[in-house]
């Protein structure tokens, strides 16, 4: 591609590389230049032009983001990825439908390191995505870019991208409470949110004692496909009530604590195949937690090890909820 300046009257087919105000009317940058724009330009006195100009070689920055759209996307409907229109060498991907984004990074590094005026910026791995939620963007930074620079960038870079769905369909969400008294839990509120936006449904609510023997009962009889235990008094211990509970309705309790905060209180086990996750306190607001990260990967069918809860530590230091009574200080442990 050549760019720089150039006499107006050579500049027809040329494409704009500045917006310029015309005698009537404004021409836009990125215009291919007509007689009729270098008319309206030179009326307004304009003599010289920068402009750019595809050598045979080049692809127009619309075509090269299109092309490398597809290649990223070859299956629209089986990655959950609706590809925009291109425009300004702009190309966006938008989730068809909620689930949890997956990313390949190497392929994505791969198509990034072939070129500099060939983008792709995506949302992070594991991105929880609401249907028509942005997914990445796809900027061609030049007007034109060499077409074996997209068929480079395009190999291999198929299905780098996917959004995985939820394989789960409905949860039961089991309060405990320390009193006799049971008013409405905000918790459960802020849960149906969560699962609502994964299309999960809530089966009705079932509050019982902070009491091991009556916990079990209830896991053991819960008829979701998720199970949710959010307890009246923090879990604070691998056999405090909650996951005691658990191993007494039969089930097994993989994982407790994580190195997310807030979040540290996630308990993760599962009984007779069926996922159960202690819910920390935070699970009661609305703002980010690690319970989301646990919970999304468990609804779109993605095992979670203990290994892979380890590794959330990294980035999981969340930022603060204004709610939150105390700021955490180095005093707090």
């Amino acid at each position: 591609m050549r760019f720089g300046a150039v006499p107006l009257r050579d500049a027809e087919g040329a494409i704009l590389a500045h917006s310029l105000q015309g005698a009537g009317r404004k021409v836009a940058k990125g215009t291919v230049l007509r007689p009729e724009d270098l008319a309206d330009l030179a009326a307004a006195g304009h003599e010289v032009l920068t402009v750019a100009r595809l050598d045979p070689a080049d692809m127009h920055e619309d075509a090269a983001a299109e092309a490398l759209a597809q290649a990223l996307v070859p299956d629209p409907s089986a990655q959950g990825i609706r590809i925009s229109g291109a425009g300004t060498g702009r190309v966006n991907l938008y989730a068809a439908r909620a689930g949890l984004v997956r990313l390949d990074r190497d392929r994505l590094e791969a198509v990034n390191a072939v070129d500099p005026m060939i983008t792709v910026a995506t949302v992070p791995d594991y991105h929880r995505a609401d249907a028509d939620g942005m997914l990445a963007t796809i900027k061609i930074i030049s007007y034109g870019v060499p077409a074996d620079a997209i068929r480079r960038a395009s190999a291999g870079a198929g299905d780098a991208i996917r959004v995985l769905p939820p394989v789960l369909s409905s949860a039961t969400l089991i309060e405990t409470a320390v009193t006799e008294d049971t008013p409405p839990d905000k918790g459960r509120a802020a849960m149906a949110g969560r699962l609502h936006r994964m299309g999960i449904t809530l089966s009705p609510r079932v509050v019982v004692p902070h009491r091991e023997a009556e916990l079990a009962e209830a896991v053991a009889n819960a008829p979701g496909q998720l199970v949710l235990i959010l307890t009246g008094s923090a879990t604070s211990d691998p056999h405090d009530v909650a996951p005691q509970g658990l191993r007494q309705a039969g089930g097994t309790v993989t994982r407790f604590g994580m190195p997310v905060d807030p979040g540290n209180l996630l308990f993760l086990g599962a009984l007779r195949g069926k996922p159960v996750i202690g819910l920390p306190g935070c699970a009661r607001s609305l703002a980010l937690n690690g319970a989301d990260w646990v919970l999304e990967r468990v609804i779109c069918g993605i095992p979670v090890r203990s290994a892979d809860i380890s590794a959330m530590g990294v980035g999981g230091l969340l930022k603060e909820i204004p709610t939150r009574p105390m700021p955490r200080r180095d005093a707090e442990g």
